[in-house]
């Protein structure tokens, strides 16, 4: 059913509403202050740990940056999806209960606290219970109720897993209650561990440039750039709303929300081109999401990744390059081929002269290059972004010199809004505290990877086939995963259980990480839970699922691209993890299986492509990923024989 968009609705309404997080309340004038002031306490005090540290040690910090953080949960989100905006009694007196609990180890002595590690006196399992409590309230309401969930079931599986049958691998002795709250809650893991260390030392640090970013006007410059470096053509609209998703994930970070803002200024000239509305919310969703995937503000699940793997983030951005391309790469391929064949019409869009422009704001893109640069001069990244923030601020007020006291309030402003935007992923930080405590605990991520493996050897005896069937599982459960939690949750469940099993099969550390990191994005445009799709079809009008599939369709040769990081050794070198000469070759190969992709979900190559061709192109595509000689050999085969058909067909037909 096709309903038409509903005018009243701000990009910022849609987006809150179709977000993987739940919708913020919009608050009245005292309960925003105090959220205002206490998120610029915390923006300040995040600030002051970058570059002077608290003696006590980081985990000191983390205790008072979720002792602040949380409450404010209480106060933005609403306990149902529906309801009042300002906090009633309940939930002011949640947000104290949530100050007490999450500043208890300070409150009652640091040092002394620590000293009753696996001893915890009654109080403090108390506290650490309420704690826990409290976290995955938080968790459901900016979330849902799938994360608290999952996080209660290892909570019983850790209490409970001595009354497991003794012949199951996954059995244990059972632990007690004070000890999983003390590992929780007393331990530099749990709730402490390092999901919380990544969001209160990167996450937060992130937002709050993007933040500051958008406030210079950034977004905007970003994509009147993207207008004016096509000339007027049927292509152009189409290419326009890649490139201003792809710029704009710089300032965003996240797929809905990118994708929202890119709808309200790219849909109506989509719609003068003649765009059908699902084409065009597929389009949205597919670039919005890419957002996720683009240096060099990658999505929260890439600074994990940097922590757990113990390298610089700049790895993990020079991992993601090639890999992003490709995704864009795909998404071009099939927006050409459907431009032609819906055949949309030229638009010509108003816009300044493109060297006006970056002479006008071309300092927007100085910031990001200075994130680049110092990290690599090897500045922590936490440092490189504070940096970045202040030059952007710079560049902003010399850009508005007339305008100070202006400028002072969107920076302020800024700041405060950067701390608040990352509120429900700090929820679900802490909250994946307890799953990967209770991993580490109970060792059940080695046998659930065991258990993985063994799955596909049951299947074949064959090495190589085991490898195969290992990943498909993986990328299946990771899909899976990513339907029901955030990104940043399932990427580090999935990173503890099918992590080790990639492992166990001899896959490099950086292939496995970003093969898990872009399953868990990817989660994002997979029907039936596409939320950028929904909230894309939302400002379109168009049918909902109809959205879905043609978001899906778009991001359809991204899905098989990571495949190709775990197979073969020569995957690396889409992570730039080889020398020049086979990343180029290896690169070429992959565009080319991405095109071929690209043709089997569009039905289109210099015209209509018959069906015999489109399945001609599947092997093609799929050998092509396999990145050894012989099956390249055969894909490429395969591609020629797709060619010649489609040549003859065409011939005929003409």
């Amino acid at each position: 059913m096709t309903t038409e968009p509903v005018e009243r609705d701000s990009p910022a309404e849609i987006a809150a509403e179709h977000d993987e997080e739940r919708p913020a309340r919009t608050l009245s004038r005292v309960p925003d202050r105090v959220v205002y002031f206490v998120a610029l306490a915390v923006a300040i005090l995040v600030l002051k740990q970058v570059f002077f540290p608290f003696a006590k040690g980081n985990q000191f910090f983390l205790v008072l940056f979720l002792g602040v953080t949380l409450p404010l949960v209480f106060l933005c989100y609403r306990p149902r999806l529906r309801g009042r905006d300002d906090p009633g009694w309940t939930d002011w007196a949640l947000a104290v209960a949530a100050l007490a609990a999450g500043l208890y180890p300070v409150l009652v002595g640091y040092d002394e606290f620590l000293n009753r590690q696996g001893i915890l006196s009654p109080l403090d399992i108390v506290a650490g219970a309420l704690l826990l409590v409290l976290v995955l309230e938080a968790t459901r309401r900016t979330t849902g109720l799938v994360l608290p969930i999952v996080c209660l079931l290892f909570l019983a599986y850790a209490y409970y897993g001595g009354f497991l049958p003794q012949n199951w691998g996954i059995a244990h002795a059972g632990i007690d209650f004070s000890q999983i709250v003390n590992a929780l809650f007393n331990d530099a893991s749990g709730f402490y561990g390092t999901p919380l260390d990544v969001a209160a030392s990167y996450i937060v640090l992130f937002t709050l440039y993007g933040a500051v970013l958008n406030a210079s006007g950034a977004g905007q410059f970003f994509v009147d750039i993207s207008f004016a470096a096509f000339r007027k053509s049927r292509t152009a609209p189409g290419r326009t709303t890649v490139l201003s998703g792809f710029l704009l994930g710089t300032v965003s970070g996240s797929g809905t929300a990118t994708a929202v803002s890119l709808g309200s200024i790219t849909w109506p000239i989509l719609r003068k081109a003649r765009y059908p509305k699902e084409n065009a919310g597929g389009l949205l969703a597919a670039s919005g999401i890419g957002a996720i995937l683009s240096p060099p503000t990658l999505g929260a699940a890439a600074f994990i990744i940097a922590e757990y793997l113990q390298t610089s983030y700049l790895k993990v951005l020079i991992w993601a390059t090639v890999p992003t391309l490709l995704y864009y790469l795909g998404i071009v391929f099939a927006m050409e081929a459907d431009a032609r064949r819906f055949r949309a019409e030229a638009v010509d869009v108003p816009h300044d002269d493109p060297g006006k422009l970056l002479r006008r704001g071309g300092y927007h893109f100085l910031s990001l290059a200075i994130i680049v640069v110092f990290l690599a001069l090897d500045i922590p990244p936490f440092a490189a972004v504070v940096y970045a923030t202040g030059v952007a601020a710079l560049f902003a007020l010399i850009a508005r010199r007339h305008d100070l006291k202006g400028w002072a309030k969107d920076m302020v402003d800024a700041l405060s809004a950067g701390v608040r935007g990352a509120l429900p992923v700090i929820a679900v930080c802490a909250a994946a505290g307890v799953i990967t405590s209770t991993i580490t605990k109970t060792g059940l991520g080695l046998e659930l990877a065991d258990a993985l493996v063994e799955l596909a050897g049951a299947l074949t005896d064959n090495g190589t086939l085991i490898l195969v069937l290992t990943v498909l599982l993986s990328a299946i459960a990771v899909g899976v995963l990513g339907l029901a939690v955030p990104v940043t949750a399932s990427f580090i469940i999935a990173w503890v259980v099918i992590g080790p099993a990639l492992e166990t099969l001899g896959v490099a550390d950086a292939e496995r990480a970003m093969f898990i990191f872009y399953y868990a994005v990817l989660s994002e445009v997979t029907p039936p839970t596409a939320l950028a799709a929904v909230a894309s079809a939302a400002i379109t009008g168009g049918s909902v699922l109809g959205t879905m599939w043609q978001c899906w369709k778009y991001t359809l040769p991204a899905f098989l691209v990571p495949i190709a990081f775990v197979l073969t050794d020569n995957g690396a070198a889409l992570l730039l993890e080889s020398d020049v000469l086979t990343v180029l070759w290896v690169t070429a190969v992959s565009a080319l299986a991405v095109a071929a992709l690209a043709v089997v979900t569009g039905g289109w190559l210099f015209g209509p492509v018959s069906t015999p061709v489109r399945l001609l192109f599947v092997p093609a595509a799929l050998c092509l990923l396999y990145l050894e000689p012989v099956p390249i050999a055969i894909g490429a085969a395969c591609g020629a024989a797709a060619l010649l058909t489609h040549a003859v067909i065409k011939r005929r037909t003409a």
